[in-house]
């Protein structure tokens, strides 16, 4: 984890400082680092402390919007591609925020309910993959209004959702596997012209026998 040291406005958008639980030596400038989920760029490396400038869409989709001096966040250097991957890949790109509804404890385990908007609980699926402030972890079940996790005491030490109350609102990334799926069938145009092609779409893939 670490702490926000520091927040000064820049523009429409904001500079934090942040002051991290471990040394950075391995981390340069221009290096990403996602902070509670939201990938960030590095633009000054100080000790254990570092910069970073969010931007107003960063700001808007995700709850550093309203961060305030002192606020502890989760940190995570970016992945090597010749690392283990422990989890599901988490691009650091945040699809939206949810609130925390309801906690319990059961077993060794904190069971946590998060409220989500439809467009977002559209792609999760139970025992499918999300990640809560930059957090890898499996959806025990979900609705069109809320998903549950299961938080081992491990995570809880180490990130900040062992701390946080009902009420608290959490950043989400959902599987990007998903989006791209439902892209490539539905064939979403991204451009006029693409928006003209039509030769591929779920009618095609249902009669070519992969759907």
């Amino acid at each position: 984890m670490g702490r926000i040291s520091g927040l000064r406005e820049s523009g429409q958008g904001k500079r934090l400082t942040i002051e991290s639980e471990f040394f950075l030596d391995q981390t340069k400038i221009g290096d990403s680092i996602a902070v509670s989920g939201a990938c960030l760029t590095a633009v000054i490396i100080q000790g254990k402390k570092f910069e970073v400038d969010v931007s107003p869409e960063t700001l808007d989709k995700t709850t550093l919007g309203t961060a305030k001096t002192g606020d502890r966040v989760n940190l995570e250097r970016a992945l090597r591609l010749s690392d283990r991957i422990d989890g599901h890949l988490v691009s650091g790109h945040i699809d939206g925020t949810g609130k925390i509804i309801h906690k319990k404890t059961v077993g060794n385990v904190q069971i946590v309910t998060v409220g989500v908007p439809e467009s977002l609980s559209d792609y999760m699926i139970e025992k499918g993959s999300v990640a809560v402030d930059g957090i890898s972890l499996t959806i025990n079940k979900c609705d069109p209004q809320t998903f549950e996790v299961s938080i081992i005491p491990l995570t809880s030490i180490l990130t900040t959702i062992g701390f946080k109350k009902i009420g608290d609102n959490v950043n989400i990334e959902t599987d990007m596997i998903g989006k791209y799926v439902e892209r490539f069938i539905l064939k979403k145009p991204v451009t006029e012209k693409e928006n003209q092609k039509k030769d591929i779409d779920a009618l095609f893939l249902a009669k070519s026998g992969f759907i």
